[in-house]
């Protein structure tokens, strides 16, 4: 009955549609009040295209696909999902399907379900508490590919049409906090902080391992240029909520903070920076413009290659990972360009680690870099599986490294410890 509904809904349907560069918002009438939807050129427009590019079109892949964002493009985060979209359909030729604003419950299934039952074969979504709704969705509709980007439950799902994907971005973050250090660095040497008042501040959303791991990695990448660095987290409860995020900010600042980064999706913290004039690594996409006196460099996830990948997978009916890993090898790891405040010396530093990653000389969680509770960490069980048939923890420190997301178990963040250097202002989230 869903399906049918959705069907004679989906043809009662006006659709306002634009092109894979410059999609507008529409009102959805098949989701709730609070959801909007991007679309695909409108009908008359892309007969219009059609006679004017038969060449070009004749390389497009036959093939429709969707996606769901938790937010719209003013989250970075949700921003950043809707640029590798946008991005990975233009060059495979086709058009994307982009529904926003549908939040990690009922909604997401029912929008994964009216995708679906529009002629979608690809179905993505961005959001960690998506992945419930869109296992559901995957079990309804066993002939469509469905996968979700931060999600944990792909390998013990047993499904063939549902798939996990991530990044090795604690490798970008780590890169990022090299750039905090040098700046750390410099402040010290003009005077402007002695090396004990070396303490940055970071804002998160959750206590969730993906965010712990994110914060761990840049921190540890701040020490590995200077070495008096500490830092504070406060997390906020929320994914995307501006004036916690702000206030977040704030609140470091006041504790004497003189950095400060986030993982959480809004201009928030970055304004606080900007407005107390302490330097800024903001999350998923430049704040230069807003922020331009303190804004030093962002880290991202570059997701188009990972949609090229599985939609072309999908539209030759070819297998595909169960769980994806990108790193920066695939280009799935990205900084921005450096802010005009960075220290001098700066991208060479970024330049010479990044070749250690990635020959392997190189891994951000190094034990030999940092204790726990005073102690070096000399082995780690880390709970990958979350099913009922559950196997037993699995050893995740190998030639003395903690093995974040290429452990071939899952590709999510597994990294949940505690290290020394870093204090948490709350733990409530």
């Amino acid at each position: 009955m869903k399906k049918l509904t959705a069907l004679l809904l989906a043809g009662a349907m006006v659709l306002s549609l634009c092109a894979c560069g410059a999609a507008t918002q529409t009102a959805d009438s098949g989701n709730t009040d609070a959801s909007t939807t991007t679309e695909t050129a409108a009908d008359t427009a892309a007969d219009t295209a059609a006679d004017a590019t038969t060449e070009e079109a004749s390389d497009s892949l036959d093939i429709k696909v969707g996606f769901i964002c938790l937010h719209d493009e003013n989250s970075t985060y949700d921003l950043n999902f809707i640029n590798g979209a946008k991005e990975a359909c233009a060059t495979l030729g086709i058009e994307p399907i982009i529904k926003t604003n549908i939040p990690e419950g009922q909604e997401c299934y029912d929008a994964a379900c009216e995708l679906a039952d529009a002629g979608c074969s690809f179905i993505f979504a961005d959001s960690f508490g998506h992945e419930d709704y869109m296992i559901e969705a995957a079990k309804e509709y066993p002939d469509i590919q469905f996968s979700h980007a931060t999600g944990t439950k792909a390998h013990t799902e047993n499904l063939a049409n549902y798939h996990n994907a991530f990044a090795s971005i604690y490798e970008g973050r780590y890169l990022a906090g090299i750039v905090a250090g040098m700046k750390l660095n410099e402040m010290i040497e003009a005077g402007t902080i002695t090396a004990d008042q070396a303490k940055m501040g970071y804002v998160g959303a959750f206590t969730y391992a993906e965010v712990i791991s994110g914060y761990t990695s840049f921190y540890l990448g701040a020490k590995s240029v200077c070495p008096t660095v500490t830092m504070e987290v406060t997390f906020t409860g929320s994914w995307y909520d501006e004036t916690a995020e702000k206030e977040g900010a704030t609140k470091l600042i006041q504790d004497g903070c003189v950095l400060i980064s986030q993982h959480a999706d809004s201009m928030g913290a970055p304004t606080a920076c900007e407005n107390a004039g302490v330097p800024d690594v903001s999350y998923n996409g430049s704040t230069k413009t807003a922020c331009p006196n303190t804004f030093l460099v962002s880290s991202r996830i570059n997701w188009a290659p990972y949609f090229e990948y599985a939609i072309k997978a999908t539209a030759n009916k070819e297998a595909y990972d169960t769980d994806w890993t990108g790193t920066i090898a695939t280009g799935s790891v990205c900084l921005t360009e450096l802010g005009d405040s960075v220290a001098e010396g700066t991208q060479e530093a970024i330049d010479a680690a990044k070749a250690k990653l990635q020959d392997g000389s190189l891994h951000v969680f190094d034990t030999s870099t940092f204790t726990v509770e005073g102690k070096p960490l000399d082995s780690y069980m880390a709970d990958v599986d979350t099913d009922a048939n559950y196997e037993g923890d699995h050893e995740v420190v190998v030639d003395g490294y903690f093995n974040e997301s290429g452990a071939g178990f899952r590709s999510a963040p597994y990294f949940d410890l505690q290290i020394d250097g870093i204090s948490l202002l709350d733990t409530a989230f």
